[in-house]
């Protein structure tokens, strides 16, 4: 039994790189030196200083963040020779880490009005990062610029409701009004605490009111993948873990959302495996804080074996850019050439729930998932270094903190799906039962 590795990451050349640390600089240590090499004949050539820079920044990247111990291979070719980013890539402002708003923006809609409203609703947060009830003024107007935005393009977003979920979506509407009036009274009498589950609650709403703009399907899966276990929407599955060896937790409940709009073949083995209860039972495998792994089975093989060809059964990597009507299959997005594109599920968020593979196989994908504990620290733009090499398909939206928490013999009591299920098609499980 054996974990599933992650794909080589870009390795830069450190002093004394034996005793590159897995998680943070002791200060008190030497720390390593970094160096770039420009090669003589690139020496006098244009951007040798800009690929050097960042390089240097993605290194140190490297050092305050931490990266996994196997991920050390040699400098590949596509690294010698880099296609480097533009610098307005690099400093067009922080990435979004929340995972709720990666959810919303990810969804297939294109509707301003809504966008509009959502987006002052979630600066709530950055509001809240001002000390004591003086950001209590900021929330306000937070809130007034979103009620202006909901009247003032309400319509837009009313007409743009699939036809069967209008009803829903009205509903929705009238809640997220009611909500926000609610805030204003919060503000009003100076109930600093009580913000945050409130702007959850509204954006929850601003969530499901995007969610009935989705009209069925938005493409077609390629033919080879077409009879696999797909997922056709979103589902919600709650991952209740038994933790070992510590007083003031013993166990705790994981709420994910798993996104079938952008990983519809990652997403559908997924659920099709819980609906197997293929992971109940089973123990975290690796934590590392990097990430917190598991899906290895008991035997020797390294995935779920597919009772019906007695095989593992595998899914290619699934990757959805930004600007793509469908997602990528098989490839890397650096064995693509697409340095600079922004992918529909980034590494952003404590908790990016992803599909674990060999090394050097892209398609090798089976049970196997980890989830990310790091932030978007690596880079000094806005992707993280693992963004286009691995298939996200969801995010842990309740307790994500707790993963921190998890450890090597934890053990995954159950999984369930709460929601989503009839967007499964093709499940292999009732083939099965």
């Amino acid at each position: 039994m054996a974990a599933a590795s992650f794909a080589s990451l870009p390795t830069f050349n450190f002093v004394n790189s034996s005793k590159f640390p897995r998680r943070r600089i002791d200060s008190k240590k030497p720390v390593e030196v970094v160096r770039c090499s420009i090669p003589e004949n690139k020496q006098r050539g244009r951007g040798t200083l800009k690929e050097c820079a960042i390089s240097l920044a993605l290194s140190l990247g490297l050092i305050a963040g931490g990266a996994p111990s196997i991920v050390s291979p040699p400098i590949s070719a596509a690294y010698a020779n880099p296609a480097i980013p533009d610098v307005s890539v690099l400093i067009s402002g922080p990435p979004i880490k929340d995972p709720g708003a990666l959810l919303r923006y990810a969804l297939p809609i294109d509707n301003k009005a809504i966008r509009e409203v959502q987006k002052p609703l979630e600066d709530i947060t950055d509001s809240l990062k001002i000390a004591g009830v003086k950001a209590l003024d900021s929330v306000e107007r937070n809130v007034r610029q979103a009620s202006r935005s909901l009247q003032q393009g309400k319509s837009m977003i009313v007409a743009g409701f699939a036809e069967s979920k209008k009803d829903h979506g009205n509903e929705l509407i009238d809640k997220l009004e009611a909500g926000m009036q609610d805030m204003l009274q919060i503000v009003e009498d100076r109930k600093r605490d009580a913000v945050a589950p409130k702007q959850k609650e509204i954006l929850q709403y601003v969530g499901g009111i995007e969610e009935d703009m989705v009209d069925g399907f938005p493409y077609e899966v390629p033919e080879e993948y077409r009879n696999m276990p797909l997922l056709k929407g979103r589902a919600t599955v709650d991952m209740k873990v038994k933790i070992k060896d510590n007083p003031n937790l013993e166990e705790t409940v994981f709420r994910i959302v798993l996104d079938g709009y952008n990983a519809p073949v990652t997403a559908g083995n997924f659920v099709d495996l819980v609906e197997r209860h293929f992971y109940d039972g089973m123990e975290i495998q690796r934590s590392d804080g990097f990430v917190v792994q598991t899906g290895d089975p008991e035997g020797p093989a390294e995935g779920f074996i597919d009772p019906s060809t007695e095989k593992v059964r595998t899914v290619p990597l699934e990757i959805m850019v930004e600007g793509k009507k469908t997602p990528f299959y098989g490839s890397t997005l650096e064995e693509l050439g697409l340095y600079k594109a922004q992918v529909m599920l980034p590494f952003n968020a404590f908790g990016t729930m992803a599909m674990a593979r060999e090394e050097f196989e892209n398609d090798s994908g089976s049970s196997q998932v980890f989830w990310l504990l790091k932030e978007s620290e690596l880079t000094p733009s806005n992707s993280n270094i693992l963004d286009g090499r691995y298939a996200v398909f969801g995010y842990v939206t309740q307790n994500e903190d707790f993963l921190a928490d998890l450890k090597v013999g934890d053990v995954i009591e159950s999984i369930q799906v709460v929601s989503g299920l009839d967007n499964l098609v093709n499940p292999s499980y009732k083939i099965a039962g």
